[in-house]
């Protein structure tokens, strides 16, 4: 008797269908069709890695012994450069040994930390919309998601203090991640006492995802929220090379600060990998102890990239929030597209403007009404853009328009 090819596995149930899955065909139909598609979809960093540190990996790959299996930690060097990072940058004191871990990117991290701290049925606080990671490492796990606010305000205050009093059972972690993805929302050093405050009361871990640290444009320079004395007492964060140095695909990142949640993604990642490439390791401490005006040449990129593109779609009739931080524009659906939804908008986009971005929906149904517009071109391909995009919304300018577009498309 053979399997049902009908049946799903236990975990992959709980996973809704890909929400990008269906603008991804369009995008993959239409290049295939040979048409020139601007992709501003997956934040999927276009820069080449600084030179210093590309050339720091050559040497180090020229050494036979580093072909062995790394330190699944992370080797020494690079968790002491990690903690010089939290000291230098954020006055955050780090024991190497006990408080920091080095991870394949950050979400892998996160992913294997909720599968070591969760219990089936736990209910984990995360914001919505957020990167899907946040909610879906612990929905693997067995965990319950309670969706609050993603603003860094009294209203994700006042619905973490309604989560503790009616969830059953009570809350065991909760997730902030800012710089935001998809939102660009920053929060301030405030907002995080209040948080660990909470946390602190209540008994419950919090999980910061501090990916976009360094992407920030203007006085606003974004806080650790291990920055507030008692942080370390339950809370860990997690940081990544991805942005910082356009490193996405080297899969380097790190977790920091509680030493029971640190201790327990170690043992977790012992039984599942010898960590990274120790070349790439070799490289990321050059990185993170070497020259730093690459940091603030990709982040004058990154504001260039961002005016052109809000700017130009102001003008095009788009109003879109100028962001503070983080690599993407988080664009509410012009008003006459909205019924739509996300999905449909972002398929119509693509088809009449040429230009992919990532539907809302896939972060959470709160972000439903908006898209994510990721700054990974350059100015010329986003001016290219902009100019495809007024042209769709001077062509749309109806609903009639719209309903007769979207179903030939």
């Amino acid at each position: 008797m053979g399997f049902e090819s009908s049946s799903e596995f236990h975990r992959i149930r709980r996973l809704p269908p890909y929400v990008f899955a269906e603008v991804n065909t369009a995008k993959a139909k239409a290049r295939g069709a040979g048409e020139d598609i601007i992709d501003l979809g997956m934040g999927n960093p276009d820069s080449p890695t600084p030179p210093h540190i590309v050339a720091k990996l050559i040497e180090a790959v020229q050494d036979p012994r580093t072909h062995r299996y790394s330190v699944s930690k992370g080797i020494p060097g690079l968790r002491r450069a990690l903690a010089a990072y939290y000291q230098r940058r954020f006055d955050v004191g780090l024991n190497p040994e006990t408080e920091v871990i080095a991870t394949l990117g950050s979400k892998e991290g996160l992913a294997n930390l909720a599968s070591a701290v969760t219990s089936p049925g736990d209910t984990i606080l995360v914001p919505n919309p957020s990167y899907p990671i946040h909610q879906f490492g612990f929905i693997i796990a067995g965990a319950a998601v309670r969706s609050v606010p993603a603003t860094p305000d009294e209203e994700m205050l006042r619905a973490l203090d309604r989560a503790v009093r009616h969830s059953v059972p009570k809350p065991t972690a909760l997730i902030v991640n800012f710089p935001s993805n998809p939102t660009a929302y920053l929060a301030d050093l405030d907002f995080y006492r209040e948080i660990v405050a909470f946390a602190r009361r209540h008994e419950i871990w919090i999980m910061s995802d501090l990916a976009y640290a360094e992407i920030y444009f203007g006085e606003r320079v974004p806080p650790s929220l291990l920055q507030v004395p008692g942080a370390k007492e339950i809370a860990v964060e997690f940081t990544s090379l991805s942005k910082t140095y356009s490193m996405p695909g080297w899969r380097m990142g790190f977790a920091a600060g509680n030493p029971r949640l640190i201790n327990a993604l170690t043992r977790m990642k012992s039984y599942l990998d010898y960590g990274a490439f120790t070349p790439i390791q070799v490289a990321a401490v050059a990185a993170l102890n070497g020259p730093q005006d690459c940091v603030e040449q990709v982040r004058c990129l990154y504001r260039e990239r961002r005016d052109v593109l809000v700017r130009g779609l102001a003008a095009a009739g788009w109003e879109v929030p100028s962001p503070d931080g983080s690599m993407f524009a988080w664009a509410p659906i012009p008003p006459r597209f909205a019924g739509l939804g996300s999905v449909e908008f972002s398929k119509l986009l693509l088809a009449r403007a040429k230009v992919a971005v990532s539907p809302g929906l896939g972060f959470g149904e709160h972000g439903e009404g908006f898209v994510r517009i990721a700054l990974v071109e350059n100015t010329h391909r986003l001016r290219q853009a902009v100019r495809n995009i007024r042209a769709f919304l001077q062509a749309g300018s109806n609903e009639a328009a719209v309903a007769e577009a979207a179903a030939e498309g």
